[in-house]
């Protein structure tokens, strides 16, 4: 096995000092263009390449962030991953995605990982954000940011409101004609499902309507599969109490539940409508094109990505700021045009 090229070899093969391959490395534009030159092909001719850990550990920062998403499967969490790759690359930072898929133990588990390597902040989606491991990723001196979820004045967030988001949906709703309404969506453990119900319910109080036209349908997971086994459950309902509308906790458990009731012969939106959540790229590509709350998920990652760069530069002095994005109804045909 060969001996690994060095910095000092690059400096004897280009006729300069190490300090001056240094700059070129870190600092180029400190480095007269010919000679900058001369140390690049140097670095091309010998194959070198910098040990970067070694160098983040010397220099005392990272030039890597990490986030981690609550279901990486869900094209909502990789349109937020490509706004942090947006400003990372920007700033010259790598940026690396982590599923924890839901599974507190999991995302535990990658939170210590991410702690190991040493990244410059993290930002994360988490289960419920009220967890001791990012406690003692503060403690640690490692900012976080978390995304599409709050937790107090303590922390930097970004995220969409979600009790508006679910007022705005059921009031649609409602203003549609339906009396018999469905939340399909869980786990409630979730605080984004439980505070799109919390939304659901108080549009149905504004409308004047028994609490009890809101139906909900709980499902142990945010995928198309658990829509199609919320759609199985909804249309075992004797007709009379059947909802004539539903609303899901995300686009994909409402592509499910779009899914088995056309396959059932069941017209959407004539014998029901459905609206989702996240406005993902497939909401307005499918079959019949999914009316949703739409969240502006590449920007939350610009968002958070800047506040966590922020508070990296501040240290002890970085103020916590907290963003709330209003969210905004993406109206089509699954709930428009079809009823009699």
């Amino acid at each position: 096995m060969g001996v690994a090229t060095g910095i000092k070899d690059v400096a004897a093969r280009a006729g300069v000092s190490v300090g001056t391959v240094s700059n070129v490395l870190n600092r180029p534009g400190r480095v007269r263009e010919t000679t900058r030159l001369k140390v690049q092909q140097a670095i091309a001719d010998l194959g070198f390449v910098r040990h970067e850990s070694g160098r983040h550990l010397r220099a005392g920062r990272s030039r890597t962030i990490a986030y981690l998403g609550l279901a990486v499967t869900n094209p909502y969490f990789t349109d937020v991953a490509s706004g942090i790759e947006d400003v990372s690359r920007s700033h010259g930072l790598a940026s690396f995605l982590c599923n924890s898929d839901g599974d507190p133990t999991r995302e535990e588990d990658y939170l210590e990982m991410v702690v190991e390597q040493r990244v410059r902040g993290v930002l994360v989606s988490p289960f419920s954000p009220l967890t001791p491991h990012l406690e003692r990723l503060r403690r640690r001196g490692i900012p976080v940011v978390l995304i599409a979820t709050t937790a107090g004045p303590q922390w930097c967030s970004v995220a969409v409101d979600d009790v508006v988001g679910g007022e705005m949906a059921v009031a649609h709703l409602v203003d549609q004609g339906h009396r018999r309404i469905a939340f399909v969506g869980g786990s409630m453990a979730a605080v984004c499902v439980s505070d799109r119900l919390l939304g659901a319910r108080n549009a149905i109080a504004a409308a004047g309507r028994d609490p009890g036209s809101l139906s909900v349908i709980e499902t142990t997971g945010l995928k198309i599969a658990a829509g199609r086994r919320a759609g199985e459950r909804l249309l075992a309902l004797p007709r009379r109490r059947r909802p004539t509308a539903a609303f899901c906790a995300n686009d994909l458990v409402a592509l499910g539940l779009l899914q088995h009731v056309t396959q059932m012969g069941v017209a959407v939106p004539g014998e029901l409508a459905i609206v989702g959540y996240d406005d993902i790229e497939f909401a307005g590509a499918a079959a019949v094109p999914l009316t949703s709350v739409h969240q502006p998920r590449r920007q939350l990652g610009r968002t958070a990505a800047e506040l966590l760069l922020a508070e990296s530069d501040a240290g002890s002095d970085h103020v916590h700021q907290q963003v709330v994005v209003r969210p905004t109804l993406v109206v089509r045909t699954s709930t428009v045009g079809g009823r009699p």
